[in-house]
């Protein structure tokens, strides 16, 4: 920044400092925001386009509502980097998402001015309900916000959130931020109807003019204004052939306006704020506005890591496998390829067609390829239909956004053993993202839901025979699960092999001591033991590939050869593989000794992937340190 960028952002300490601003001195404060946002997060990797777009209401919403008496919600939170530095983390904003750091979310533990902590999709309304009815009983006067979009407004449980709220009339203001993106371009009815009405050309403008000349109007009052609002819903519904939904839902609706004018927002809201009831503010934003590569490539610039703020380049990953492909581009090519011999695969996935790589198959097949929006309830109970009439749907969600179509799972697929493959991606630690992100419970939840399959891939040859496996004639519900970011980097092209579910593999012999591993773990494993040689210690490696069903086979020789028995695996420890094992051990008479390293039962912060991993005790240092310690050594 050159000598006078940040010289109004330095004043802000909390939003009081914001208040002492004159409103024409609000856009400099959003230049400065925003200068301030890129040049952090192109250095400090982090959500990007969508924070940048909300810069105007961010410090519009601060000027007028008394946070953090009032309170706001962010949805989805990866909108509310602005938010954290205007409200006391200008500072500590270098730290963002980093170990020990401040969360890249709200988080309620973390400011008074995070009122609710985010990081899934769509929960906002339902979440400013419930604090607009607390307010209304004990009497408090609080003011409640909030803010929904970038996609978010495509879940269905924001729709049961308005429903309720216009039957209960609570006093709350929902902001829907219209930037037609969630990570990728939104997609659904409701988002065209939307966009229909935000670009309705003949729409605005008459708009506009029935309001311009009634402000020429001496003596305008209530009931003239009722009657206008009439007259201007009737003509909505008749140059855009529909009406508004949220009019539907008893909201008083305002807009479309502009997002990015500052200080017609600060009107707006002070307006807003002195009427009573559920009413909805649809601004139109742009994702990435002001940084004009962002603008022009929001998907890759949602959260495109270290990049280059002056030309836009994304730097290579620093892993030290930049030739290693991704497990999901491993999912993509493969999906494709199995889909090319087998007519009945369709793939299917909530908004996250490039996070998932699916968006491969919607280019090459985009008749049996869905983004079906942010509705994971539905994306499953969908895939549940398709598979009654013969179909073999690859349902690919996230670890951590499974968890909110676990019902549908039980009762729409498993109850009716109908041949469903879910791919999993984003198993275990994610890191940077933290608790909210972290797909470490699919393993306990997929395990104990009857005619289940549960399996995990240690490296990308078995991701893609599992893949293969799964769309086999036969099968019934079948849950894959892997990491994110890169594999092993082993030459994954090659043919299908099919794998016996319930079968794993021994990876090396040994003696008294047997690791047993399922998933990504199995590569720590193998660092480990490469170490553990040098000291003459020789544990057997199993990659048990299943958790469900268990190879018992193998147990059942494993138990007999080993003393002590340790399994890894990066999900939960309460109620997960190595659960598993324990359950087995039990049930046989087993008496080995086993030990069980995982995600302990506590909420994982953030962090960098191997720093986690190291404090769980799961990397290859810590099986090293306990594998050593068993053998005495």
């Amino acid at each position: 920044m050159d000598g006078t960028t940040g010289k109004l952002l330095d004043s802000i300490k909390t939003p009081d400092d914001i208040k002492k601003l004159s409103p024409a001195e609000l856009p400099q404060l959003c230049a400065e925001l925003r200068d301030f946002i890129i040049d952090s997060v192109s250095n400090n990797p982090g959500h990007f386009g969508a924070s940048l777009g909300v810069v105007e209401l961010t410090v519009a919403l601060h000027y007028v509502m008394d946070t953090p008496h009032d309170q706001l919600i962010w949805d989805v939170g990866h909108q509310a980097y602005g938010h954290k530095i205007l409200t006391g983390r200008k500072d500590s904003f270098n730290t963002n998402r980093k170990y020990g750091g401040i969360s890249g979310f709200p988080k309620r533990a973390e400011s008074e001015f995070d009122s609710f902590g985010v990081g899934h999709s769509s929960t906002s309304i339902s979440a400013a309900l419930g604090m607009a009815v607390a307010s209304q009983i004990k009497g408090d006067n609080r003011k409640v916000v909030a803010v929904i979009g970038d996609g978010a407004l495509t879940g269905g449980m924001a729709f049961e959130g308005l429903n309720n709220a216009g039957f209960i009339k609570s006093d709350i203001l929902v902001i829907y931020n219209d930037n037609n993106m969630a990570i990728d371009p939104n997609v659904g009815s409701f988002s065209q109807s939307l966009l229909n009405m935000t670009t309705s050309q003949t729409y605005n403008r008459l708009k506009d003019e029935i309001w311009d000349g009634l402000g020429r109007l001496k003596g305008f009052g209530p009931f003239a204004r009722r009657i206008v609002q009439k007259t201007e819903g009737a003509i909505k519904n008749m140059l855009l052939n529909q009406s508004n939904l949220f009019e539907a839902f008893n909201f008083r609706y305002f807009g479309p306006v502009d997002g990015h004018d500052v200080a017609y927002l600060t009107k707006v809201l002070a307006d807003l704020k002195e009427i009573k009831g559920p009413k909805l503010l649809h601004i139109h934003t742009r994702k990435g506005k002001g940084f004009p590569i962002a603008e022009l490539n929001q998907t890759k610039f949602h959260a495109p890591g270290k990049f280059d703020k002056t030309t836009g380049q994304i730097y290579t990953c620093d892993c030290g496998l930049e030739k290693a492909p991704k497990f999901q581009n491993v999912f993509g090519e493969t999906i494709v390829e199995l889909a090319e011999k087998n007519p009945r695969i369709v793939g299917i996935t909530p908004a996250m067609p490039s996070g998932c790589s699916l968006n491969i198959m919607m280019s090459k097949m985009p008749d049996r390829a869905f983004d079906v929006g942010i509705a994971e309830q539905h994306a499953v109970t969908f895939s549940a239909g398709l598979a009654t009439q013969g179909m073999v749907p690859f349902c690919n969600i996230y670890s951590t956004f499974m968890q909110r179509a676990y019902d549908q799972i039980i009762h729409d697929v498993a109850i009716q053993n109908l041949h469903v493959v879910f791919c999993l991606d984003r198993s275990g630690l994610v890191g940077e993202d933290g608790p909210t992100h972290h797909g470490v419970f699919d393993i306990a939840y997929m395990r104990c839901v009857p005619n289940m399959i549960v399996a995990a891939p240690m490296d990308e040859i078995e991701l893609r025979n599992m893949m293969y496996t799964a769309q086999l004639e036969g099968m019934g519900p079948f849950s894959i699960r892997y990491p994110r970011g890169c594999g092993t980097n082993v030459n994954w092209r090659v043919p299908f092999e099919k794998i016996v579910p319930g079968t794993g593999r021994i990876i090396n012999d040994g003696e008294h001591i047997a690791i047993l591993t399922i998933g990504k773990p199995g590569v720590f494993a193998q660092r480990a033991i490469k170490k553990l040689l040098r000291y003459e210690i020789h544990p057997a490696h199993f990659d048990m590939r299943f958790v469900k069903p268990l190879d018992e086979t193998l147990l059942h020789d494993i138990c007999k050869r080993f003393s002590d028995v340790i399994t890894i695996e990066d999900g939960t420890v309460v109620g997960g593989f190595g659960s598993a094992i324990a359950e087995f051990m039990i049930a046989n008479g087993y008496k080995n000794r086993l030990h069980i390293l995982g995600i302990p039962d506590r909420f994982i912060e953030h962090g960098s992937v191997e720093q986690l991993y190291k404090d769980c005790g799961i990397d290859a240092e810590g099986i090293f340190t306990l594998v050593r310690n068993i053998a005495g050594k």
